[in-house]
């Protein structure tokens, strides 16, 4: 079983690279709003939020299918980042709206390879956690 948690995030970040499609399924999402005196407020409790996350290379488009869909195209892949605690696939999107926001899946890997998907706008930051 370590040997799976080990190998999903591997295995999502080749599928990306290739231009494949991937569907992640959510278990919470948390928010933080940016303030006018202190920058970005504190993020609210994970609250249960079981959702399908789709990120297809192919038509470079990510769709998140909660309640009200979110459409975002994505308009560049930045390059893979690596560090001593995480794994990020970044990526610059459009949403169906025509606002502009930075897109990051992020693997944990000093809590289990634990993944996260990070939607971020200039004024609204959402994360998911993911179930692997």
């Amino acid at each position: 079983m370590k040997r799976i948690k080990i190998i999903i995030p591997f295995l999502f970040l080749s599928l990306v690279a290739f231009g494949q499609t991937i569907t992640l399924k959510t278990s919470s999402v948390s928010i933080v709003e940016k303030t006018v005196k202190k920058g970005w407020g504190e993020w609210s409790e994970f609250v249960p939020a079981e959702l399908l996350i789709t990120i297809d290379a192919k038509k470079d488009r990510i769709v998140v299918n909660s309640p009200q869909i979110q459409v975002f195209t994505i308009t560049s892949y930045g390059d893979k980042i690596e560090t001593e605690n995480d794994k990020i696939v970044p990526f610059d999107c459009v949403d169906n709206n025509g606002s502009k926001c930075k897109i990051l899946a992020i693997t944990r890997k000093k809590e289990g390879n634990r993944m996260q998907f990070y939607i971020n706008y200039s004024e609204v930051k959402f994360v998911y956690n993911i179930y692997n």
